[in-house]
């Protein structure tokens, strides 16, 4: 079940409200990932605190560990881990591609040996679907191929027949209407195969569509311009999700190229190793000039952290090792992103989405420009 309007539009950015069976996301959104159950070091309830709307699971980690038979138990996903909001799982794909040396895949699925005790483990386009849908998922993505880039066009030719080929099997094994189902599209660099997958995928009618495959070793400015293209390839009244991207100058260009949803590891992974982010750079907090340092990590920062806490203890807290120091880092990041998306739905409402970026990507420029590339 998924039902998506758009509220508004400036140039390409888009507001929009997606339904879904745990409750409704105003877009665009970032989900935090909560890859086994739980977004490292954060409780559902801070979640909520800090306007977390939806959040992203994975199939491949729960899949290993703990398995469907103690979640379904347990009475779904949202009991299990004590969130009650949407959750988004992912397929597993990414994992088939990042463990490319523990696993195989043949035209029917994927075959893999578990990182964590070397057990063998089979996906398929059906049994992905199965998995996502017995643990109550809000929304399921379909397996896919992701391929590393630079890749040969007869690579990225291969993974677009078969993400399409297992695009179709998922569709047709759908059983459960309350879980949504999206597709990703595939393609690498290369617009015409990024225009292929999208015309197959779309004429198969999913409730929404991602945009797959970046983010995997090519430069910010390929992919800017590379989720661009696609968005402009997806239907206008469904939900757009580009994967794995998570700092504020990517958010901001995708949502400049009209995309709706994110996710990424990357606040709560700055989190646990020191890093705090803000719309003027990020910050190592384990550096030694912040040893004295009693600003908040960002004045113009709502959190409760930002309210609380000086640099220099989260300095202190970080340099020691003490896990409350990656909890209150994490906090903050996951705020800000949050926060920024919250303007960003409010610039795109007001007809003032121009002035809003270009004043964000200014003050990410200032403090990293090796994070801002040519729009």
């Amino acid at each position: 079940m998924a039902e998506f309007a758009l509220a508004a539009r400036d140039q390409s950015a888009r507001r929009g409200l997606l339904r879904l069976a745990h409750g409704a996301v105003e877009t665009p959104a970032f989900m935090p990932v909560g890859t086994a159950a739980t977004v490292k070091g954060l409780t559902p309830i801070e979640l909520q605190e800090i306007g977390t709307q939806i959040l992203l699971a994975n199939t491949y980690h729960l899949w290993l560990r703990p398995g469907r038979e103690v979640i379904v138990q347990a009475g779904g996903l949202h009991r299990f881990m004590g969130w009650p909001g949407p959750i988004l799982m992912d397929s597993g794909g990414f994992q088939v591609f990042s463990l490319e040396t523990r696993r195989s895949i043949d035209p029917a699925g994927v075959t893999f040996s578990s990182h964590i005790d070397g057990s063998q483990h089979r996906f398929t386009p059906a049994n992905v679907i199965e998995f996502e849908e017995a643990l109550g998922a809000d929304v399921a993505m379909v397996l896919d191929v992701c391929v590393k880039l630079p890749a040969q066009q007869p690579e990225l030719a291969a993974a677009v027949k078969l993400t399409t080929q297992w695009a179709q099997t998922a569709l047709e094994a759908r059983r459960r209407p309350q879980t949504a189902l999206f597709a990703i599209v595939q393609g690498g660099l290369d617009h015409e195969l990024r225009e292929q997958s999208a015309r197959e995928l779309t004429a198969l009618e999913f409730d929404g569509y991602a945009i797959g495959g970046l983010s995997v070793g090519e430069s910010r400015d390929d992919m800017y311009r590379t989720a661009r293209f696609c968005a402009a390839l997806l239907p206008e009244d469904k939900p757009r999700y580009l994967m794995g991207v998570g700092t504020v100058a990517d958010l901001m260009m995708a949502v400049d190229g009209g995309i709706d949803l994110f996710d990424c590891v990357y606040p709560t992974r700055c989190g646990r190793n020191g890093r705090a982010m803000t719309r003027s750079g990020e910050l190592n907090i384990r550096n030694a000039e912040f040893r004295f340092d009693y600003a908040p990590l960002d004045a113009d920062c709502g959190c409760s952290v930002c309210a609380t806490f000086t640099r220099a203890y989260l300095s202190h807290l970080s340099r020691s090792g003490e896990m409350l120091g990656a909890r209150l880092l994490s906090h903050h990041n996951v705020f800000l992103l949050n926060a920024l998306l919250t303007q960003a739905r409010e610039a795109v409402g007001a007809g003032r989405w121009s002035s809003f970026r270009d004043r964000t990507l200014a003050q990410v420029s200032a403090g990293h420009p090796e994070l801002v590339e040519e729009r």
